[in-house]
């Protein structure tokens, strides 16, 4: 049993909205890799980064993409920073499973993301780190992705719309 897909993308891209809906389209589970690290643990995750530090959160979402990769059969959304870890991004490659990166400029990230939500990576100058992340992150993205999306100019649902055709048609 494996996923379905899984997205993968900078915070703002909307990987967690567009998750939800695509589990609705197709008729399957969705979950996203840091509300399952909440579950197991308890804590939320900007509570982790406060209390246990980044490397501890990095491990326990290790954990949990782990465990979904080889029993989760619905959508599964990954934290942005969850493929910079070595194992995690082998552990994709090896997987059978489509992954679609929601590729995101950094403006329409910040727009998104920049201030709605408890992203403790991008705390202080939001802008500023969106496009260290971006700069940092896009190689991976890219060498891992199965299928890219522009999400810049696509509402979520027109993007749940085109994976959901692909998955479909078999376009992988």
């Amino acid at each position: 049993m494996t996923p379905r897909a899984i997205l993968i993308g900078a915070p703002g891209a909307g990987k967690t909205t567009v998750g939800e809906l695509l589990g609705q389209v197709i008729g399957c589970a969705f979950v996203d890799s840091d509300q399952l690290v909440e579950v197991k643990h308890g804590v939320p995750v900007p509570d982790i980064f406060v209390n246990h530090g980044e490397a501890t959160f990095r491990d326990w979402e290790h954990a949990v993409i782990t465990d979904a990769l080889i029993g989760f059969d619905g959508i599964l959304s990954l934290g942005g920073g969850s493929v910079m870890d070595l194992d995690t991004a082998r552990q994709l490659r090896e997987s059978r499973s489509p992954i679609f990166w929601l590729e995101v400029s950094s403006s329409v990230a910040f727009r998104r993301a920049g201030l709605s939500a408890p992203r403790p990576l991008l705390i202080g100058n939001v802008r500023a780190n969106l496009v260290a992340l971006l700069e940092t992150r896009t190689p991976t993205y890219e060498s891992l992705a199965t299928s890219r999306i522009d999400v810049n100019s696509l509402d979520q649902y027109e993007i749940a719309r085109q994976i959901a055709d692909q998955l479909r048609g078999g376009a992988l």
